[in-house]
């Protein structure tokens, strides 16, 4: 098989990327065990290596203690919380704790706890649906940039070269698609979403709240700065 044949290969399996469907989620509260095995049941096609852990209890416990994920009840993580981690799962490859505090305050304080006629799992049911849409035009545009990639470097004869090249091309183009997309998601979140966690967290320091309670509570600032410095999954 030629380079160019395992790329394509590469980019085709994306359409058997396994995600975890919204009928998947159990209807029954689950223990800290139990949620780290489903996890890594319905996401293990996602590993890059066989024995990297998808979500551990550390993992867990770092999320609720910076704030983006609702303490659990007695032990026990509900629906709603399996929906928050796998957003969480797929956010933290690109962003920043503190980005996605940003992005988790407005929603879990506006949809966590049946504090809208729109639940999570209506969100998570919708977002599924836009993703899954999305899956053949990502395909084709990735191809599209393998094929520019490839007719880069026609200058340099040497074949061995040449097929370094286009490879070295291809991912360029892919980390800069990459870059470009998160620059548009943090600026869209300093400009939006931002002001609404410093207005929300103005109010919340002062409603005396019990911190057990499963409603949002206000961000802790000295855990935001010390995830600006360094990851909290390590």
């Amino acid at each position: 098989m030629s380079k160019e044949e395992y790329i394509s290969s590469l980019i085709n399996n994306l359409k058997n990327v396994k995600y975890i469907m919204p009928d998947d989620i159990p209807n029954i509260d689950l223990y800290m065990d139990q949620v780290t095995t489903f996890m890594d049941k319905h996401l293990k096609s996602s590993k890059r290596y066989s024995e990297d852990k998808l979500l551990t209890k550390t993992m867990i416990n770092n999320y609720t203690k910076n704030e983006l994920l609702p303490p659990p009840y007695k032990k026990k993580y509900t629906k709603e919380h399996m929906f928050l981690l796998i957003f969480i799962y797929y956010f933290k490859n690109i962003l920043s704790i503190s980005d996605i505090q940003s992005i988790f305050n407005p929603l879990t304080d506006r949809f966590y706890g049946g504090k809208s006629d729109i639940g999570l799992e209506e969100i998570y049911s919708e977002i599924f649906r836009l993703e899954k849409e999305q899956t053949e035009a990502l395909t084709k545009d990735m191809i599209r940039k393998m094929t520019k990639a490839k007719e880069s470097f026609d200058f340099v004869k040497d074949e061995e070269d040449h097929d370094f090249l286009s490879m070295f091309s291809f991912i360029c183009i892919l980390c800069f698609d990459v870059y470009m997309r998160k620059h548009v998601i943090e600026q869209i979140i300093d400009n939006s979403l931002k002001p609404y966690r410093k207005t929300s967290n103005t109010g919340a320091a002062n409603n005396g709240k019990d911190p057990k309670d499963n409603t949002r509570t206000s961000v802790n600032t000295e855990n935001v700065k010390k995830n600006n410095v360094k990851n909290t999954d390590k």
